[in-house]
């Protein structure tokens, strides 16, 4: 399956395993598949859900920080790619 880049991640919550997201192309949305990259992650899981500001969103465009709930541990600086 083709995978665009559009973020990486600037910060990870251990509880309740969030992952703080910075969009930096294209529109994500709640139901879209994200891979998650990085020198010791590498996981796709669908989005659930997404926070902006604690307050819940169905789509995120460029240049928002959104959370999202993950199923592992992702980095600071690990890269977000949608899967089409």
């Amino acid at each position: 399956m083709p995978e665009e880049k559009i973020g990486k991640v600037s910060k990870f919550f251990a509880k309740p395993m969030v992952a703080a997201v910075e969009v930096t192309a294209k529109t994500i949305k709640v139901g879209d598949t994200l891979h998650f990259m990085g020198f010791t992650t590498d996981f796709t899981t669908q989005i659930a859900s997404m926070q902006e500001e604690h307050q819940s969103i169905q789509e995120a465009g460029v240049g928002k920080m959104v959370g999202i709930k993950v199923p592992d541990r992702v980095r600071e600086g690990d890269e977000v790619f949608l899967v089409s």
